[in-house]
């Protein structure tokens, strides 16, 4: 087996019909028509695996790394608990126009119907055109009969609750949740690994191919967790060059870190793989220790180091997760959303 350091893939972009033209520029590559909705950063999910592109394991797919490497890539609880399974998947969503209204099933759930995670998610907005919202959770209280009523009505969204947005803000999907992301928002989306989704309306629109989209709106009513909440955003305070907790869920910790310094991060403790999104600016991991794995060997000197850069993603494996992080922005702040799986508090 090869040693493990931090991993780069390659790009991974999907086209949908409420897709934009941002991701492929938001990586430094040119823009051109094709409607792309989705950049999956980090993924196991089995139809879109992420491909390694830096190294020694150049070509490998996640999923492969993650049963050959077990507990040296996710952490010896996360692999107890998990199996050989890569918990999360992460994206980057450019909405143009505005998703489907839906819902994701909990693990309960998805696990009967199609043995599989569930689906809780975050968004933290990246980017919002004046006016821009999106949709989260109810503000009128329905049962399932009314919701049926709603969709063939086309008045769903009437009973919405309905968020305007700007860049920062963070939004926490638990499973059960009806929500939509709305045209005009560049977002990154942190979620467990599960590609199931239940569309409830989605507009009377064609797909790419033409034809209507299948809706799931019977599948949903056992999904939606139909409590309203006084408050569907997630709320935090800016630091530079401080870890900002964003998120801290038993499915993911998201921390943001808005930084101008080089830092130090040993983060053996969580028993976890880190994930960096970079959201603007750059910068350079590189490894400092294995300690935390005693025996693992370190990478060799030049695996030792990455160059991560805005727009795009990397993973650092458990057994290697102490490390310094030096920003190279000269013209500012670099943004990085920083996630893990807590072992230690949840």
């Amino acid at each position: 087996m090869e040693i493990l350091y931090p991993l780069l893939f390659e790009n991974n972009f999907h086209k949908v019909v409420w897709g934009g033209n941002r991701l492929k520029p938001l990586k430094g590559l040119a823009a051109d028509d094709e409607p792309i909705g989705e950049s999956w950063e980090v993924s196991a999910v089995p139809k879109s695996k992420s491909i390694v592109k830096n190294g020694p394991l150049a070509g490998k797919d996640l999923g492969f790394l993650t049963k050959e490497y077990k507990e040296l890539m996710l952490g010896k609880a996360v692999s107890k608990k998990y199996g050989q399974e890569f918990p999360l998947l992460i994206k980057y969503i450019d909405a143009a126009k505005d998703l489907s209204i839906q819902v994701h099933p909990n693990d309960q759930l998805a696990q009967k119907r199609h043995h599989c995670f569930g689906k809780t998610e975050m968004w933290f907005i990246m980017k919002a055109e004046p006016g821009a919202y999106l949709y989260s959770g109810l503000k009128e209280q329905i049962n399932p009969e009314e919701l049926q009523e709603h969709v063939k009505k086309g008045s769903i969204c009437d009973v919405l609750a309905k968020h305007e947005v700007k860049a920062g803000d963070v939004f926490y999907i638990p499973s059960g949740r009806i929500h939509a992301i709305c045209g005009g928002i560049l977002l990154a989306e942190i979620q467990q690994s599960s590609d199931i989704t239940y569309r409830i309306y989605d507009y009377n629109r064609p797909g790419l191919d033409g034809k209507l989209r299948e809706l799931h709106t019977e599948e949903a009513k056992d999904a939606i967790d139909y409590t309203i909440e006084p408050d569907y955003r997630t709320h935090y305070k800016h630091k530079i060059n401080k870890p900002v907790p964003v998120v801290s869920s038993e499915f993911f910790v998201t921390k943001l870190l808005e930084v101008d310094r080089s830092f130090h991060r040993k983060l053996y403790k969580y028993d976890s793989f880190i994930i960096y999104m970079c959201l603007s600016g750059d910068c350079t991991i590189r490894i400092k220790s294995t300690e935390g794995y005693g025996w693992w060997k370190m990478p060799d000197k030049a695996n030792r180091e990455i160059h991560l850069s805005e727009g795009n993603s990397c993973l650092i494996p458990a057994s290697v997760a102490d490390f310094h992080v030096t920003p190279h922005n000269e013209n500012g702040i670099t943004r990085l959303l920083e996630t893990y799986i807590d072992n230690k508090n949840f």
